[in-house]
């Protein structure tokens, strides 16, 4: 994905409150390729409503998806776009959060497709997924 996006002026990154190098063995480990950046010890990830301060997470409202959304959990799923204009000023221009980023998962698109759908559970969308080397009988 990364070659393709490159040759239209556009990076892709992931960004994580983890530590690089707890990243970095991680990364390895599920073969991924992407590049994958800490903003540990950063604000970023509070600054887009993904991550939520224990003040915020004992309320039990937090602000998430342009809303207020009633749970106690520590961090949330989004995505966003920035664009760097010529004199290397940094815009944000774009965020999705929750069911706004399925796209991303490519494999929902797939599922989304076959007569069972993604057939989740309604109380915990994703409590089927793992990761590729603990699904039962994966190879490692």
């Amino acid at each position: 994905m990364n070659i393709h996006l490159g040759q239209r002026d556009t990076t892709f990154a992931v960004v994580s409150r983890t530590p690089l190098k707890e990243i970095e063995p991680f990364k390895k480990r599920m073969g991924w390729r992407f590049k994958w950046v800490s903003s540990n010890e950063t604000d970023f990830n509070f600054d887009f409503n993904v991550s939520f301060t224990p003040k915020q997470i004992k309320s039990g409202v937090l602000p998430y998806n342009y809303g207020k959304l009633k749970m106690k959990i520590d961090e949330l799923q989004g995505v966003s776009a920035f664009y760097t204009d010529k004199k290397g000023d940094i815009y944000h221009t774009y965020s999705s959060y929750a069911r706004g980023i399925d796209l991303m998962n490519t494999t929902y698109n797939f599922l989304d497709l076959t007569a069972k759908g993604r057939d989740e559970n309604p109380d915990s969308a994703q409590d089927w997924v793992r990761y590729h080397d603990k699904y039962k009988g994966a190879s490692h």
